[in-house]
């Protein structure tokens, strides 16, 4: 299987977009429409504190769920999947089906040494899989 031959760093984003904690929701929400991606890594100074999601906050936001004014803080998810640069995609595969009791996850974000690397969707490792 091609899962193991290839490493999580080969098909990484590099240049991940963050937030911070403090900010707006709806400034969240929008960053990840600009940017056109599924997930925003939280971080306060150096730190990974947190994740959000599009498809969390778009739903929230529908619903109007949130006061206003709400920052990322009060809706992150504090317990973010990671990985290393150094994994293989079955590894990375196997992260995304069972971090997360609700369901699969759609990214991981992957660290090195308590820095962020990179970020990698399961879109990122589909497009690496050649049907046979």
């Amino acid at each position: 299987m091609m899962l193991e031959k290839k490493k999580v760093k080969e098909i990484m984003t590099e240049d991940v977009i963050t937030v911070q904690p403090t900010e707006d929701v709806v400034f969240a929400f929008e960053k990840l429409m600009k940017h056109k991606i599924s997930s925003l890594p939280v971080v306060y100074g150096d730190d990974l504190v947190g994740i959000v999601t599009a498809t969390d906050l778009g739903h929230n936001l529908i619903l109007d769920k949130y006061e206003l004014g709400t920052t990322v803080e009060k809706v992150m998810v504090k317990e973010v999947a990671v990985i290393s640069p150094d994994d293989d995609l079955k590894t990375a595969v196997k992260k995304m089906n069972t971090s997360n009791p609700e369901g699969i996850i759609n990214q991981l974000v992957v660290m090195e040494d308590n820095n962020i690397k990179g970020i990698i969707s399961d879109g990122d490792i589909i497009k690496v899989i050649k049907p046979e």
